[in-house]
C-alpha cells in the first residue's frame, strides 16, 4: 500500500509543480508516446542483454514485492519457533521418531500444521538437512554454523538479484533518455528552416527524452531497486533465526534455551514476545499428550 501511495506522491508532486509553475502538458503528452518507446525499448532491451532469462523472470517477478513487503510476518517468526521447538523436542526424546519428519517434511504430522514454511523450500531444505546432519553425528556446532553461514550467503546473493539488476537499469536510464533527446534534436535540426514556434515545440519534445530517463531512473528505477534489496535482506532475518536456534542446540543448550536465542535474534519488528511464545508452545505440548 505504501508503495502505491509513494508512486502517487511522485506523479502529483513532480507534474503538479509543472503545472502550477504554468506548465504545458501537451507537448509533453505529444512527445511521450515516441520518447517512451525509444527509452523504454532500449532499457527493456539492456535488460535482456545483462541478465539471464532466469534472472530476468526472478526480477519481473519480484517487483510485486514492492507493493506487497516481505514475505515473512511476525506470525511467521513465531510460527517457525514453535515448528523448531516441536522438532528438537522430538530429535532429544525420541531421535529415531525424527527421521519420518526430516526424511518427508510434505507428510509429516509437524510440518503440515506450518503451510506457509512447508512451501518454503529453502527453510524446509536447512531445518532438514542440518537436524539430519546432527544425526549422523556430524554435529560439530562450529563446522555447521560455517556450512550454514555459506549457504546463507549464497542464498541471500540470489535473492538480491533482481535489486542488482533494477539498480543497473536504473543507472542506464539517464543516459538513454540524453539519447532519446540527441535523436529529437537531430529531428529538430532537420526542420532548422521552421519558424520559431515550431522549432520551439521541436526542441521541447527533444527535451522531453531527458526528462523521462531522469524521472524514470529516480522517481521508480531506483527505489524499487532500493526497496527490494531491503525485502531480500528482511526475508534473509528468517533464514539466519533457523541457523541460530540449530547451532544452538548443537552446543547442548536446553530445548527451550535455544528457542529464545532464536526469539531474541528477530528483528524487533516481528519478534513474538516471551509470553505469547511461551503460550504457543504449551499448547504444541498439550496437543502433544
Amino acid at each position: 500500500m505504501i508503495g502505491i501511495i509513494g508512486i502517487i506522491v511522485v506523479f502529483v508532486m513532480v507534474f503538479g509543480g509543472y503545472l502550477a509553475a504554468g506548465g504545458k502538458m501537451a507537448i509533453i503528452l505529444k512527445s511521450l508516446p515516441f520518447e517512451l518507446t525509444m527509452i523504454g525499448g532500449a532499457g527493456l532491451g539492456a535488460f535482456l542483454i545483462s541478465n539471464s532469462g532466469s534472472a530476468a523472470k526472478h526480477t519481473v517477478k519480484d517487483i510485486g514485492k514492492v507493493f506487497k513487503g516481505a514475505k515473512w510476518k511476525a506470525e511467521d517468526y513465531r510460527d517457525l519457533l514453535v515448528l523448531l521447538f516441536e522438532l528438537l523436542r522430538l530429535a532429544r526424546q525420541n531421535p529415531v521418531g525424527l527421521e519420518e519428519h526430516i526424511e518427508d517434511p510434505e507428510n509429516s504430522s509437524i510440518f503440515s500444521n506450518y503451510p506457509k514454511i512447508l512451501g518454503d523450500h529453502e527453510a524446509i531444505e536447512i531445518i532438514c538437512d542440518t537436524l539430519r546432519s546432527a544425526s549422523m553425528n556430524y554435529n560439530d556446532p562450529m563446522q555447521v554454523e560455517e556450512v550454514l553461514n555459506k549457504r546463507l550467503e549464497a542464498n541471500l546473493h540470489h535473492a538480491q538479484h533482481p535489486s542488482h539488476a533494477m539498480q543497473a537499469l536504473a543507472d542506464g536510464l539517464p543516459a538513454l533518455g540524453i539519447v532519446a533527446a540527441v535523436l529529437g534534436v537531430i529531428k529538430t535540426m532537420s526542420s532548422i528552416d521552421q519558424p520559431p514556434e515550431i522549432l520551439g515545440k521541436l526542441i521541447g519534445g527533444a527535451l522531453v527524452g531527458t526528462f523521462l530517463g531522469v524521472f524514470l531512473a529516480y522517481g521508480f528505477a531506483g527505489p524499487f531497486a532500493a526497496r527490494l534489496g531491503s525485502i531480500a535482506e528482511e526475508d534473509h532475518h528468517f533464514y539466519e533465526l533457523i541457523r541460530e536456534v540449530l547451532v544452538a542446540n548443537l552446543h547442548n543448550h536446553a530445548t527451550a534455551i535455544c528457542i529464545e536465542v532464536g526469539r531474541q535474534n528477530a528483528p524487533h519488528d516481528v519478534r513474538p514476545s516471551f509470553d505469547d511464545l511461551e503460550e504457543a508452545m504449551k499448547n504444541t505440548k498439550q496437543d502433544a499428550a
